[in-house]
């Protein structure tokens, strides 16, 4: 899996501190666990006053997943983010059992 991360802040290009990509690397692994065909993840992380975003899109077999958490703790959101991004792997997983 391959993953880029990007963040902004007010719409400036803003450097992701390593404890930020190694967190956002640990929990899109835990995605690979429901299925390991996740080709591509790029993530933005927002930061705007209080309110920190989180963004994710992935490419799954063909198919894109996407996700937005927002939350006042950067941490919070990337964890909002990935239990959204989780479900819709879940998702796309069983569909493809079923056909």
């Amino acid at each position: 899996m391959q993953i880029r991360i990007n963040g902004q802040q007010n719409g400036q290009q803003l450097d992701v501190t390593e404890s930020l990509k190694e967190y956002v690397s640990g929990k899109m692994a835990k995605l690979e666990r429901h299925f390991e065909q996740i080709n591509n993840v790029r993530i933005v992380l927002n930061v705007r006053k209080t309110n920190q975003t989180a963004e994710a899109s992935l490419v799954l077999n063909g198919k894109e997943a996407y996700a937005k958490s927002q939350h006042d703790d950067m941490y919070a959101a990337i964890d909002l983010l990935v239990a959204k991004l989780d479900r819709q792997v879940i998702k796309h997983k069983e569909k493809l059992i079923k056909y």
